[in-house]
């Protein structure tokens, strides 16, 4: 997906953050993230969770984000993208769900304050319900293309945009909690809530091309079979069946917390082929293989 390259995208939701590194992160991400927001939601100490973990960095140039004003920028750089989809993703979500006040975007490089504690890169990109911010060091997405086997595609990256802001909307609509209830399963509540929240990228996206600039003109070009396509490779990649063969060779459903690559594709096209969030009630769904 490419954005139109005269858009006027300097309103959007992205900002520069930093300070620190360590491992508190919740509602999101790989691994230990949703157990941290568990640990958290019961009144625990998240940090005992992720405390280890050291800042990854990243080889990308990060920019003024003050300076990204147009689609051409958005195309050209990373940093620039992710502002102007958070513009995008703001158009929609007001207008699908006016109750949630809208998210920010918090773009850092190794470690990161935020109000759930102190964050290091290495969990990959998180929400905060506390602060209601999305956190993002974009050197995730060199993990994603080239450890995790993502397509490496602009449209792979929105998509992971996406998702955490779904996770903002599951804040509002109470849904989240549903992690705190049930941690890790094939049927869990941790994992429904990331599928819906892969549901709800996937409604974004069927809706994507709709969505307006600062000026009232259309930010997106048309989405092609290639942008969805890289959207299904980063869904995959960050299914845990994908990520647990890749680091220790045998796949353990039982600790699963995010749900399979199938799962998380299907739920996305879900989405994207309906274009309606209210199809993306899988914490109600029989299965979570009812996509």
């Amino acid at each position: 997906m490419t954005f139109r390259e005269n858009a006027n995208i300097g309103a959007g939701r992205a900002s520069r953050g930093g300070g620190g590194s360590g491992g508190l992160a919740v509602g999101g991400g790989l691994g230990a993230l949703v157990l941290a927001l568990v640990v958290m939601l019961l009144g625990g100490d998240p940090g005992a969770i992720l405390g280890g973990q050291e800042p990854t960095t990243s080889n990308a140039q990060n920019v003024d984000l003050a300076e990204c004003r147009t689609g051409a920028d958005a195309n050209e750089n990373i940093d620039c993208r992710m502002k102007a989809t958070m513009l995008s993703l703001e158009d929609y979500w007001t207008a699908a769900y006016p109750s949630a006040q809208p998210a920010d975007a918090i773009l850092f490089s190794g470690g990161v304050n935020t109000g759930c504690g102190q964050a290091s890169s290495a969990v990959g990109p998180f929400y905060c319900p506390v602060d209601r911010h999305i956190y993002l060091d974009t050197a995730f997405f060199q993990q994603l293309e080239g450890q995790l086997g993502g397509d490496g595609g602009s449209f792979s990256q929105m998509y992971v945009l996406g998702h955490e802001y779904g996770h903002h909307i599951q804040n509002y609509t109470g849904a989240l909690k549903a992690s705190q209830q049930d941690a890790q399963g094939p049927e869990s509540g941790a994992v429904r809530v990331e599928l819906q929240a892969d549901c709800f990228a996937g409604a974004w996206a069927g809706n994507a091309t709709q969505t307006k600039d600062a000026d009232g003109n259309l930010l997106l070009e048309p989405l092609s079979r290639e942008d969805i396509e890289s959207a299904l490779s980063a869904a995959s990649a960050v299914g845990d069946d994908s990520i647990q063969e890749k680091m220790q060779g045998q796949v353990t459903p039982h600790t699963w917390t995010h749900g399979s690559s199938e799962q998380r594709m299907g739920w996305f096209m879900r989405g994207y082929e309906s274009a309606d969030p209210n199809q993306c009630d899988v914490l109600n769904a029989s299965s979570v293989n009812d996509y």
